[in-house]
């Protein structure tokens, strides 16, 4: 809350000393500034008397009925209020992008107050997330045993829009760190006081006019730092499981919006970098660009998505990483299509090539996944799926081709629930199983099984191989004569979700993974009995179990 009552102390300053603009496109008229300024005084009387009562003090007859909330996300995905969007969402597993603002915003008047009923053009947010996990042998780690850390994660959000439109902007502000952790903190982990966006934007609303459907077709011109979710969150994801999130500086432009027939997602970008106990600041020595074509005309049986993706990196001298230390240039076009075919199957095809330079090496690498999925008509909304998902790696490390594919700011987890393989060096099958018996109960079954694309390459984040800026990486991970073998192993995931309330959403979940002919090999190549210097790896099967619980809570 003294967050949100510092930003609106910001708010009433900005709209006190704005000069008063013309209506935008919509034939608005002019803004009632002494209106505005009523309401801000209002909202900060209230939150001042507010703070200790309960979040909603309405009647339970009055509270917005739940398809009119915007709620943490449900075990089963609501239903499209807007009957004339053309987006339709995938059900492959966790492709879906967060929404644009994230799921746990609001707008002030929908937070359940009745003095802020009229107040729409405010956005507002607070979340709060604990995690407890229970590794045993971690093999993320070169040394075995327990580890039992606690992740918390503060996010608070405010934004302006309508109001001053075509003006509008939003921050929003995180808070990661790690307690009872037995390892050195990373930047996966901890990053305390930070923002993940804080950007001004131009927002014509019928800047393109309207589409067949007569839904503003809108131009949205954005600058400044931001952090959202593209496509199937292979390629630009926010990162929702990991403690700390992706971010970017720089600008972006949309022509058109989701519930369209079509879409163009132009960026240009500049990760920011994590740096856990002071402010995060832009990678001056890599740029991110690109652009999506998204195309829905045929939603009801394919959404198509063209897009090109590139990086340009030049040398850093003081990289923490070899690959820091290079110049580079990735370029990847790529295509995405997803759909169902009539009530039999749904599907989620993707096909990517990388080409380019990462050093003195000539990039030529590619990846593509695929599921197919099919829901069963019964109450408790059953699902069995099967994927298939493949990321060449590196086959010769002394050809001058460098194959490993690269997953650039993607999610990790949905690949690997203990995060022990990303979207690289990959052949991945999966099945799934999900069944719902309420709205608020759900359950998750998966076994998997991983492969190395590729035996001369790495298998990413085992043993501290992992492109964090803390640990040096010993080189535990690969073999480049590739004796370790291809096999990395299989796991077996269950995940329990319970949504007691709208804004509280928990999670049970376990994995166990049985090391294959790589991991085991690679543990005893390097042990400590055999390595006889340090660093080196405890000696152990390379089998583990992971279990956490998490809860999730929406404030506002």
């Amino acid at each position: 809350m003294k967050f949100l009552w510092f930003f609106l102390h910001i708010v009433a300053l900005s709209t006190l000393i704005a000069s008063p603009i013309q209506a935008s496109s919509d034939n608005k008229s002019s803004i009632d500034f002494q209106a505005m300024q009523r309401n801000i005084v209002q909202i900060a009387q209230q939150v001042a008397v507010d703070m200790g009562k309960p979040l909603l003090n309405k009647p339970s007859d009055q509270v917005k009925p739940p398809e009119q909330e915007k709620s943490l996300p449900a075990i089963v995905p609501q239903a499209n209020n807007q009957s004339t969007s053309y987006h339709q969402r995938s059900n492959s597993y966790a492709t879906n992008p967060d929404s644009d603002p994230p799921r746990y915003v609001r707008r002030l008047s929908d937070i359940g107050v009745e003095r802020f009923k009229d107040i729409t053009w405010l956005e507002v947010g607070l979340e709060h997330r604990t995690r407890y996990e229970w590794r045993n042998n971690d093999i993320r780690r070169i040394e075995g045993g327990e580890d039992n850390p606690i992740f918390l994660r503060h996010r608070a959000w405010i934004g302006i829009k309508e109001i001053l439109d075509p003006f509008r902007f939003a921050v929003e502000f995180q808070d990661s760190r790690v307690v009872n952790n037995k390892h050195l903190p990373t930047d996966q982990e901890r990053d305390v006081y930070d923002l993940l966006n804080a950007y001004g934007e131009l927002y014509f609303k019928k800047g393109l006019g309207a589409d067949d459907r007569g839904q503003d077709r809108p131009i949205r011109f954005r600058v400044g730092r931001m952090a959202y979710e593209a496509t199937d969150r292979r390629f630009i994801a926010r990162n929702e499981w990991r403690n700390t999130t992706n971010a970017f500086e720089g600008f972006r432009l949309n022509l058109g919006r989701e519930a369209n027939d079509w879409e163009l997602d132009l960026f240009g970008l500049q990760p920011v970098m994590r740096l856990q106990t002071q402010f995060d600041k832009a990678n001056n020595h890599l740029w991110f660009f690109g652009g999506i074509g998204t195309w829905r005309k045929w939603s009801d049986i394919a959404t198509i998505q063209a897009y090109y993706m590139g990086q340009k990196q030049t040398a850093d001298p003081n990289g923490f990483t070899a690959t820091n230390r290079l110049d580079r240039q990735i370029h990847m076009p790529g295509f995405r299509v997803y759909g169902k075919a009539g009530n039999i199957v749904d599907f989620d095809v993707s096909y990517n090539h990388q080409l380019g330079f990462t050093g003195p090496n000539r990039v030529d690498a590619n990846g593509y996944t695929i599921e197919v999925g099919r829901g069963f008509d019964h109450a408790w909304k059953p699902r069995l799926s099967a994927f298939y998902g493949y990321a060449s790696g590196d086959k010769d490390p002394n050809d001058g081709v460098d194959n490993r594919f690269d997953r650039f700011f993607g999610f990790a987890r949905p690949w690997s629930a203990d995060h022990y393989v990303i979207y690289e060096n990959l052949k991945a099958p999966k099945v799934r199983f999900e069944f719902s018996p309420t709205q608020k109960l759900g359950f998750e079954l998966g076994y998997g099984a991983y492969w190395l694309a590729s035996k001369t390459d790495r298998m990413f984040d085992i043993l501290d191989g992992n492109i964090s800026n803390t640990i040096k990486d010993p080189g535990f991970n690969r073999d480049k004569t590739g004796q370790s073998g291809d096999f990395g192993g299989h796991a077996f995931e269950g995940r329990i979700r319970y949504q007691p309330i709208p804004r509280i959403n928990t999670i049970l979940g376990y994995t166990h993974f049985t090391a294959g002919e790589f991991v085991k090999n690679r543990i005893a190549a390097n042990s400590c009995d055999t390595h006889h210097k340090h660093p080196c790896v405890d000696q152990r099967s390379g089998d583990t179990d992971f279990l956490y619980f998490e809860v999730l809570i929406s404030f506002l």
